[in-house]
């Protein structure tokens, strides 16, 4: 039998190694002036640059693809156009591929074709007891965060208390415990009487002390916000 030389075996590695997909990050629908610009990827972290959502019915929802299976992301970004609103909500939903058993009878009408609500068996969550940040962090204090991931009616972080704010900086972990799939991340505004009661066990309060971060991220032309923080 005739041997195999090792540089045949290692190129015919090469293919696989090639079919691999970075994090990608691509907006799919917007509604109420909603905008997303200046996305920069890391091997764990997502900045999703400037997000604008100027009204009471802004809505947006970007596909997210590409992460790597058991890795835990940081997603942050600028979120401006505030002032009309309370309370920003964030959803992952899910696309249906065989493990949607457990998700709602009956979906939102604001759910994609395709795509459902999130559940515990799906392996797509918030990253939670990853111990990575999930904060709104503007001048004068910090949004008070509400979890809503141990149920399979969805994965779902609201931050509250951002009623007369100018800009915040989101920041909160992402996983596929899959990888390399697709799924879209829903942004919406709600005005403070549209938000759920929260499950005590699922409130995080963030302490306040963090007036003026934001600010430094003004200086942002040319580098990610994360640049712009440790230069500041």
């Amino acid at each position: 039998m005739r041997r195999v030389p090792l540089a045949l075996a290692l190129a015919a590695l090469l293919p696989v190694v090639a079919r691999a997909e970075p994090v990608s990050i691509g907006v799919q629908s917007t509604d109420g002036g909603f905008s997303q610009s200046g996305t920069q990827t890391g091997s764990t972290s997502i900045d999703l640059g400037t997000i604008a959502m100027p009204g009471i019915d802004s809505v947006g929802t970007v596909l997210v693809s590409g992460l790597t299976v058991w890795e835990n992301y940081s997603v942050s970004f600028l979120l401006e156009g505030l002032g009309a609103w309370n309370t920003l909500k964030v959803e992952i939903l899910d696309p249906l591929d065989g493990d949607d058993g457990l998700d709602s009878a009956t979906q939102p009408a604001y759910v994609p074709a395709s795509f459902s609500t999130s559940n515990n068996s799906d392996g797509f969550s918030f990253a939670q007891d990853s111990a990575l940040q999930r904060s709104a962090v503007f001048a004068g204090g910090s949004a008070m965060v509400t979890a809503d991931e141990r149920s399979d009616r969805g994965d779902v972080l609201l931050f509250s208390g951002l009623s007369g704010v100018n800009s915040a900086l989101v920041t909160f972990g992402l996983r596929d415990s899959a990888g390399g799939r697709g799924f879209l991340i829903r942004f919406s505004a709600l005005d403070p009487t549209a938000v759920p009661n929260p499950e005590p066990a699922s409130i995080v309060l963030l302490g306040s002390g963090l007036a003026g971060l934001v600010g430094l991220y003004r200086r942002r032309a040319g580098r990610s916000l994360h640049a712009r923080f440790e230069a500041r």
